[in-house]
């Protein structure tokens, strides 16, 4: 299967170099040789430290990898040796997290630890001197030439939080001691940790200007409570809670009120601030069911600005056409479920939940930027995993990969050990 992937971005790099100058690229040697060294030297990582893991995970990942720098090799050469770049340092950070967490309860033993640290990576941005306030939005933080996004791994810490915290009070979660109405709810108390999540992703929307992070925030935790309950109320709740949140935010904060005004009626501000989305539907409509052909699109220069991050997706159903745009979404599709069964055959609570929230990490992000382009949603600024540039979020989806190849090998491991005679 990696093989299978490999070839697809070949052949997409050739294409689009076809498309681009007629001519084929004079540095196809040299790609392959590092796409190939890269992805092969981590399919050799997992199976010498996690050989049960799940075998279609890290492929599908390769995939989207390596199609997002072909896009992004397509728009901007500079910033396609810095994805690949990039793209080392995460293979290294994969096989670095691979193998120093050989069991997954290590991580549950340090659960307010990841708590601290994922608060305090989620609000650092808001710090003076090394915040940064980059197109808008308060999530940026610079140290020297360097500029990354804290909250990409703040992400991942408060999953693991999370999946820790609730699996040791799933049973006080699912039983109902007071009523609403129709509506049975457990004590207060321990609806403390949903009023928190609450309060913090409207802190981090109001402070960061940042709907999209908050959005994704404050919905993983509500899948995972409904999942750790079992109980549908927590969903209902947790809609309620955001959108109520999110209507009061509007009502007070200009800055919303012209995101969410943009969103309504981007032709109104067609050639100001409603300029991206309106030349967004343009490429989606160029694009239209087989697509332009690689290295064909107008994605690149001012008639899409930030293609190679926020548009990514834009750029790929222009291309791609629809064909390629629902192609892209199956191969997510594959990823989410194949999250889903790790964490169904997952042996342990944590683990379960951890996987859980590790997959719908990507899940949630991925229908929140998708959906911002094509109008679903209000455009939120975050990133397509795997596929947009960025190297906070490469490094942190390897990391999120990583812990999901270890959650499959070791229950894997303990289901044959279960069997064995």
């Amino acid at each position: 299967m990696l093989a299978l992937a490999l070839l697809v971005v070949a052949a997409a790099y050739v294409l689009a170099s076809l498309g681009r100058t007629s001519t084929m690229p004079a540095d196809i040697g040299p790609f392959l040789g590092i796409v190939m060294a890269l992805m092969v030297s981590g399919h050799l990582v997992i199976r010498r430290l996690a050989p049960e893991a799940d075998p279609v995970l890290f492929p599908i990942a390769a995939f989207l990898n390596g199609l997002g720098y072909v896009l992004i090799a397509r728009l901007s050469e500079d910033l396609a040796g810095l994805q690949a770049v990039w793209t080392a340092v995460g293979i290294a950070v994969f096989t670095a997290v691979l193998f120093f967490v050989r069991d997954t309860r290590v991580l549950e033993r340090y659960r307010y630890t990841f708590m601290i640290g994922g608060i305090a990576l989620l609000l650092m941005p808001l710090l003076p001197v090394i915040g940064r306030n980059i197109n808008g939005a308060l999530i940026w933080v610079s140290f020297g030439p360097v500029n990354f996004q804290p909250g990409e791994f703040a992400k991942i810490a408060l999953a693991i939080f999370f999946a820790s915290y609730l699996v040791e009070r799933r049973e006080l979660l699912g039983m109902a001691t007071f009523r609403i109405g129709p509506v049975g709810v457990p004590e207060p108390r321990v609806l403390g940790p949903v009023l928190l999540a609450w309060a913090a992703s409207l802190v981090v929307m109001i402070t960061e200007k940042d709907l999209g992070s908050s959005l994704l925030f404050f919905a993983v935790f509500v899948v995972l409570l409904w999942i750790a309950s079992g109980r549908f109320t927590y969903l209902l709740t947790g809609a309620v809670l955001f959108g109520a949140g999110a209507l009061l935010v509007w009502s007070q904060f200009a800055h919303v009120q012209e995101r969410v005004d943009i969103w309504l009626d981007p032709w109104s501000q067609a050639l100001g601030k409603g300029f991206q989305p309106v030349q967004a539907w343009y490429s989606l409509a160029a694009g239209g069911i087989p697509g332009t052909g690689l290295g064909l699109g107008l994605g690149n220069g001012p008639r899409l600005p930030a293609a190679e991050t926020d548009f990514i997706f834009v750029v790929a159903a222009e291309e791609l056409g629809l064909i390629g745009a629902t192609a892209l979404l199956a191969a997510f599709v594959l990823f989410i479920g194949a999250g889903l069964r790790i964490a169904l055959t997952a042996d342990r609570g944590f683990d379960k939940l951890l996987a859980t929230g590790l997959t719908a990490l990507v899940g949630i992000q991925s229908f929140i930027i998708i959906a911002g382009v094509i109008r679903l949603l209000p455009l939120t600024g975050i990133t397509l995993p795997f596929v947009s540039y960025g190297g906070s979020s490469l490094l942190a989806n390897y990391v999120l990969l990583a812990l999901l190849l270890r959650i499959s090998d070791q229950s894997r491991r303990r289901a044959l050990t279960r069997a064995a005679p």
